[in-house]
């Protein structure tokens, strides 16, 4: 529920167990919440139901759900792709990304131009521009 992108291998097997031990799930709650909604998260808190991984899926737990056998290459194609993304367009996009989730409709317009208007201007924002541009990859991505 922490995890940006979590891919899980079809034998995987989820449960928020904590009620069936007289707990509740406190820690992890607010991660859960905010991933998969209050309306899907609350009957797994209350019944401590476990669940696989294609239903993990389904309520967006996970991202993808893959055999055994392809795990590392999933996993490894993932991290290629977040290796070849701007370093501070990855942080600044999981900020928006929440801050846009939180905010009221009528600040987001003026939030998302601020956004876009600093990141461009911002040396890896100049350096992704010039080397799309120029057909090549950017610095951090070589």
């Amino acid at each position: 529920a922490c995890a940006d992108i979590a891919i899980a291998a079809e034998s995987a097997v989820f449960a928020f167990s904590e009620a069936r031990l007289g707990l509740v799930p406190a820690t992890i709650s607010p991660h859960v919440i905010e991933k998969i909604g209050v309306g899907r998260a609350l009957p797994l808190f209350l019944t401590g139901e476990r669940f696989g991984a294609a239903h993990a899926e389904r309520i967006g737990l996970v991202r993808s759900v893959v055999t055994e056998s392809e795990l590392d290459s999933a996993v490894a194609a993932t991290v290629d792709a977040l290796l070849a993304a701007s370093p501070a367009a990855q942080s600044a996009a999981k900020i928006m990304a929440r801050r846009v989730n939180d905010a009221a409709r009528t600040e987001v317009d003026s939030y998302t131009s601020q956004m876009i208007t600093a990141i461009r201007a911002s040396d890896e924002g100049r350096e992704g521009v010039t080397a799309f541009l120029e057909k090549r990859k950017p610095r951090w991505a070589e």
